[in-house]
């Protein structure tokens, strides 16, 4: 059950940003000796792959920022950010992935499924990001880009790190992230509606 609650936690991190989850994973695997990343998915740890990541990581920062750019940036993300997805949740959630050999057997084994969850579970949040992004730089002449943008970054860091460390935490933050959002949404809408004209 923690191995899904971490999958979980990891794959809506990569949801809103694809390689927060992806460079936490990793250098967890490397430098913790708690996280053990199964065999299948130990490329993670590779101090090249890791650089690599970190320069995405840092071009994700500051394109996500700017109004328009983060737009683009996220259409370009959709097949990014769900396949991290699929990746985290596969390495999260599984305490043994094989590499794919064989693709009949490995479709065969059910191993693909976990990639799969991981996959739908960070495309949902990511498609939720791109519906409020655009809407929300028009409502703010652009002022929310950052704003936005810090905050998913801060969540997306905040699941990895408790899905590694405290994957029960996971379900409570989501909980409030999603209570969070709801009454946002609410609080614009009754503004909306007193601010409309009569």
């Amino acid at each position: 059950m923690l191995e899904v609650l971490t999958g979980t936690g990891l794959a809506v991190a990569a949801g809103l940003n694809a390689y927060v989850p992806l460079l936490a994973l990793g250098l967890a695997g490397r430098f913790l000796d708690v996280v053990q990343l199964p065999a299948g998915w130990a490329w993670l740890e590779n101090e090249w792959v890791l650089g690599v990541i970190a320069v995405l990581l840092v071009i994700e920062l500051v394109a996500d920022k700017v109004p328009v750019v983060d737009t683009i940036n996220d259409w370009l993300q959709t097949i990014v950010r769900p396949a991290s997805g699929g990746i985290v949740f596969g390495t999260g959630a599984t305490s043994e992935t094989a590499a794919v050999s064989d693709p009949g057997a490995f479709l065969e084994s059910g191993d693909w499924v976990p990639v799969v969850i991981g996959v739908v579970i960070a495309l949902l949040v990511h498609l939720a990001k791109m519906a409020i992004r655009p809407a929300a730089n028009a409502l703010t002449a652009g002022a929310a880009a950052p704003v936005l943008s810090a905050a998913e970054d801060a969540g997306a860091l905040l699941l990895s790190v408790l899905a590694l460390v405290i994957p029960v935490l996971v379900v409570v933050t989501l909980i409030g992230a999603v209570v969070i959002v709801v009454l946002a949404l609410r609080r614009a809408r009754r503004r909306r509606q007193s601010v409309a004209p009569i």
